[in-house]
């Protein structure tokens, strides 16, 4: 049920389902998926102080909406002897359309993601996922066996109820103004038997002051509904705070509700700019990867507060290459009045964003120097969204290949800089090669790596998409410029062999040099060319790209996304001193095998390649032909 349906006139309360989706959801929650039950506390708090905050905003252009109670806060009342736990805010409030807007459905792309990892989702895991996916309502369900949501928007006289048990339906009607907050939303859980506790008042302060301390809004706790209470948390705002006085836990628990999620950050950032333009950052770096990260807009989750009021969490205040820190800025000089679209194009939000960028990589260098295990991780988790910034931000090109780390054919599994790299180069190397690929095992077993190895030269494994188009860039590291090892001739003859690397022949023989001309006539366009190779010393055959082409792993990126119509054709690669060639090249030139060897030489470099044959069916024939011929 969406608003655009939703009858506003009528007397008493509508009926609805949950769609499918929620529904799903909603089954989970009821049958207690979750571990830690006490997250839903956490969640509706954290709703509630955004209520709050998008009233204070709204008010900046209306402050007639704030009427009398200019004071935002948030009330807790429990009733043990009723098991009743009741959340009220008086922020910007819902219509009965906004509920069934925001109750009934679940607008956030995640919710498939969410549904797709519950199943799988054990121990720990478990209380992660709700804030991560965007559901944190729905945690009410798994502690209550009814929920009534009691609204009242801000500036409307007419007030609604949602209520729903969590077994598939809903029902949305108007309810007496007496009965409503004055603005804002009150929320009454009716607790399950087993949830019982949740209406006892120590236990409830003793969740708030663990889990939403932080909350910049007053928070209190009343043990009856005519209770005076006694305010839990002051609604300072923990990034107004100096650090000396904000303890690790207080820290954490912020992470955890800017964040949406229940690891802990691998680095916090707290700090005021000051100087021609004023701003606090409270930042962090998960410890794990939001479930968000490969989101086709790549949009930032930091916050934006003008002066403590929250005005947008769609600003760009980041570059997209980093949008997986979480935290906020709040600027002193921006102005309150000003539009969301007009933020955006503001040269003092392009100032913010400068800065915040050279501190976020700022301290992921100091960590990389300080602790190259932790900055390892780190990389494990972020690296190949940090890599997209080698391709979009020439500014800062040289800091985020400091930063770079990869796999290599040296390196073991372990992480390697360029200033690794480069200090171990043998003589004469004058380029820093690289092989991109889908998958690291595959690219590390490619034969167009066997030359590169037999001469102890190191090479860099890109398992990446993005990694196929920064390295295109006409970059370089030390004065050395990046090449592929599938692109071009391999100019290794320079390099020495590593000690013990058998030396290959020093140029193909006069029978294999007029095998590999007739394999080049028959195969006609399916080649740019055919020659002998010397990154070979292993395998008979490999394809590479010219040297004016596309590297391969890029072009079939591109026509994979129809950017191609149709690749180049490859250069096939020969082992002039493989003994399948040496046998090839010996056949009599009338025999019939040259030709369907010529084709098969071929194929054999596609299937290597991760490719299939050209033509399957006559890759078949000519394969029977052979086996035949083997076994006469």
């Amino acid at each position: 049920m969406t608003a655009d349906v939703l009858d506003d006139t009528a007397a008493g309360p509508q009926t609805h389902a949950f769609e499918a989706d929620v529904a799903k959801l909603l089954h989970l929650m009821v049958h207690s998926v979750y571990s830690d039950k006490d997250v839903f506390l956490r969640e509706l708090i954290s709703n509630a102080a955004d209520a709050c905050e998008k009233l204070r905003y709204e008010a900046i252009a209306q402050p007639d909406l704030l009427g009398d109670d200019p004071a935002p806060r948030i009330t807790i009342t429990v009733e043990a002897d009723l098991r009743r736990l009741t959340i009220e805010d008086n922020g910007i409030g819902m219509t009965a359309a906004d509920m069934a807007e925001t109750l009934g459905t679940i607008a956030r792309s995640g919710t498939k993601a969410f549904m797709d990892r519950i199943a799988a989702a054990k121990g720990a895991e478990d209380t992660q996922l709700i804030g991560q996916f965007g559901v944190g309502f729905y945690s009410a369900f798994m502690v209550a066996e009814k929920v009534d949501v009691i609204s009242r928007r801000a500036g409307q006289d007419q007030a609604a109820m949602w209520s729903s048990d969590g077994l598939g339906t809903y029902t949305i009607g108007p309810v007496e103004a007496d009965q409503a907050p004055a603005r804002g939303t009150r929320i009454v859980l009716h607790l399950l038997e087993d949830a019982a506790d949740y209406a006892q008042a120590p236990r409830i302060e003793q969740m708030v002051r663990a889990q939403s301390g932080h909350v910049p809004v007053p928070i209190t706790v009343k043990d009856k509904p005519d209770a005076d209470g006694n305010q839990v948390a002051d609604g300072t705002a923990l990034w107004t705070r100096p650090k000396s006085a904000i303890t690790p836990e207080e820290y954490k628990d912020f992470y955890r509700s800017v964040a949406g999620q229940w690891d802990d950050p691998a680095l916090t950032l707290h700090y005021r700019a000051e100087g021609r333009h004023e701003y606090s950052v409270l930042a962090f770096v998960p410890e794990t990867r939001p479930f968000d990260l490969f989101d086709p807009d790549r949009k930032g989750r930091m916050k934006l507060y003008v002066r403590r009021v929250f005005i947008t969490d769609e600003a760009e205040i980041l570059p997209r290459y980093l949008r997986f820190v979480r935290g906020l800025v709040d600027s002193a000089d921006l102005p309150l009045n000003m539009s969301r679209e007009m933020i955006q194009d503001s040269p003092i939000l392009a100032a913010i964003q400068k800065g915040l960028t050279g501190k976020v990589l700022g301290e992921l260098e100091k960590t990389a120097k300080d602790d190259p295990a932790a900055y390892a991780r780190l990389w494990d988790t972020f690296g190949a969204v940090i890599k997209e910034g080698l391709y979009e931000d020439f500014e800062r090109r040289e800091t985020l290949l400091r930063l770079a780390r990869f796999k290599t054919t040296a390196s073991g599994g372990e992480w390697r800089s360029l200033q690794d790299y480069v200090a171990a180069m043998p003589e004469n190397q004058t380029a820093i090669y690289y092989a991109t690929g889908s998958d690291l095992d595959r690219i590390a077993s490619s034969p167009q790596l066997e030359g590169f190895r037999a001469r102890g030269v190191e090479v860099l494994l890109l398992p990446d998409q993005v990694d196929s188009f920064w390295v295109r860039g006409a970059i370089d590291w030390d004065g050395k410029p990046f090449k592929s090892v599938t692109q071009g001739a391999a100019d290794l003859s320079l390099i020495p062999l590593a000690e013990g690397a058998d030396k290959p022949k020093p140029e193909a023989s006069d029978a294999v040099g007029g095998f590999l001309a007739f394999v080049k006539e028959t195969l006609g366009d399916a080649v740019s060319d055919v020659r002998a190779s010397d990154r070979l010393t292993d395998s008979a055959v490999c394809l590479v790209a010219s040297e004016s082409g596309l590297d391969r792993q890029l072009e079939k990126l591109l026509a994979n996304a129809g950017q191609l119509p149709a690749g180049s054709a490859p250069v096939l690669e020969v082992n002039p001193a493989h003994p399948q060639i040496e046998r090839l090249a010996a056949l009599p030139e009338s025999d019939e095998l040259r030709t369907d060897a010529a084709h098969l030489l071929l194929d054999e470099a596609r299937i290597v390649d991760g490719e299939p044959p050209r033509d399957p069916r006559a890759f078949a024939e000519r394969l029977a032909r052979l086996i035949a011929r083997a076994t006469a």
